[in-house]
């Protein structure tokens, strides 16, 4: 029974080139993604494109742009996961790569308002609502790629490495506007420096891409088309319909369940760097902080995704939830002292107990609630609905509740917080342990919905 076990616990070759495939793959798409938030949180976008509706009219005018992203993730989630369910994983994730790449080389060549007046800020919202539908369909790709290769055992550790790949996104779009930072003055930069981030972007995704071809289709969607092919059934026919006649409590669940983490990852990234600019920590330490911050979450991540391999996903989510129902405040208030030192501890402690804790079950979590022929479009549709309602609108809700009390009503953002991660913990609770559920008898399980996956 012991050599059974490890047995199951063992990562075969092919499952570690999906592995780093889609670790590699979700960083540069992150990285894409995230920057846009980096960038905004400094006030360059403001500045460059939202000129003449002063400081914060600007910012808000930049968060609202990133929250128009946020919405556009839904969309991208039902477009690759229809297609992701119907041809296949691998195929959309290299779609969505291109997408993603081209789009971010895009944003680094519009010019400023001054320039090119009201078409500057239109170009940028356009832009940013394909970025919003490319990381839509990443996620579920990566992620089941990952998770339809790996035995039992390993599901919640293999999983997580998607996840973790937008931790390194941060680090990445953080580390390089850091880096290009040092280098330039603050004219420079707030003039032309920023776009280089952008336009490196066309470096990562080919480097990618590359990487993304040599990966296998997963064996679970293989086994599925030709079960049907060999029952002279066609592909699957209508997965989104299949996920939304026969999983809609899972869609909700799963989009409750994490809420709380969505909203961790928008007020430690875009939100943190704005209150610690404007509350004294420089902008080159603000970057330092966010960086060495995320190097402890791309460890912690695997760490709380193998731990629900063993002890549960529901037990790992809720105790994350909790820990940061209580430190929502604390954080806050560190964010807003202006001391570098506790703003580092804050992010750290929200990295490494709260946001790490959520996220690193949450691909299996929520993968696991769909059968095989719907779980890419299920699957992402519930994620990317969690992102849109937590990191989407955290930001702006954030800086307006802040506005209230004249730039200091940190305390009711994190009572904001507190209450999103209530909301994660009941959702949570109302759902079904599932570390041990058989992939392959999902459909089994959901007779009617395993009916409608095929076309007879």
């Amino acid at each position: 029974m012991v050599t059974s076990t490890k047995e199951s616990r063992k990562l075969s070759p092919q499952l570690k080139r999906v592995i780093l495939s889609g670790y590699l793959g979700s960083s540069i798409e992150y990285y894409d993604f995230l920057l846009y938030g980096v960038i905004a949180s400094l006030g360059i976008f403001s500045k460059v494109f939202f000129a003449g509706t002063g400081e914060l009219g600007g910012l808000l005018a930049s968060f609202a742009t990133l929250a128009v992203g946020y919405i556009a993730r839904p969309v991208g989630g039902m477009i690759f996961g229809h297609f992701g369910d119907k041809i296949g994983r691998k195929s959309m994730l290299v779609i969505t790569m291109s997408l993603m790449g081209g789009v971010s080389v895009l944003i680094g060549l519009i010019p400023p308002a001054a320039s090119i007046g009201v078409l500057a800020p239109v170009l940028l919202v356009v832009l940013r609502v394909v970025q919003g539908i490319a990381v839509g369909g990443e996620w579920g790709g990566a992620a089941l790629l990952a998770l339809e290769h790996a035995p039992t055992g390993r599901r919640g550790f293999a999983s997580s490495i998607a996840n973790v790949g937008a931790a390194t996104g941060t680090l990445l779009s953080t580390g390089l506007v850091f880096i290009v930072r040092l280098f330039m003055t603050d004219a420079e930069f707030f003039a032309w420096g920023w776009r280089i981030p952008f336009l490196f972007s066309a470096v990562l995704v080919a480097v990618g891409l590359w990487i993304r071809m040599s990966v296998q289709e997963s064996p679970l969607f293989k086994q599925m088309i030709e079960t049907a092919e060999a029952n002279k059934a066609g592909k699957v026919r209508a997965p989104l319909w299949t996920v939304l006649t026969k999983y809609p409590k899972a869609v909700v669940l799963s989009a409750l369940s994490s809420v709380g983490a969505f909203v961790y990852l928008a007020l430690m990234g875009t939100f943190a760097l704005t209150m610690m600019t404007q509350n004294g920590v420089s902008v080159a330490d603000a970057l330092a902080i966010q960086a060495i911050a995320a190097v402890v979450h791309v460890v912690s991540m695997p760490f709380f995704g193998s731990l629900s391999d063993r002890i549960g996903r529901r037990p790992v989510i809720i105790g994350g939830s909790a820990v940061g129902l209580v430190f929502a405040y604390p954080m806050l208030y560190a964010f807003s002292t202006g001391n570098g030192w506790l703003c580092l501890v804050a992010l750290l402690i929200g990295n490494a107990l709260v946001h790490s804790a959520i996220f690193g079950p949450l691909a299996s979590f929520i993968s696991e609630m769909f059968g095989t022929g719907a779980r890419y479009s299920g699957a992402s549709l519930g994620y990317q609905l969690g992102s849109t309602l937590g990191s989407g609108f955290a930001p702006l809700i954030a800086v307006a509740i802040l506005a209230t009390g004249g730039g200091n009503n940190y305390g009711m953002v994190a009572l904001f917080t507190a209450a999103i991660c209530a909301v994660s913990i009941v959702a949570t609770l109302l759902t079904r342990e599932s570390k041990d559920r058989s992939l392959t008898a999902a459909e089994a399980a959901e007779p009617e919905a395993a009916k409608e996956a095929v076309q007879a």
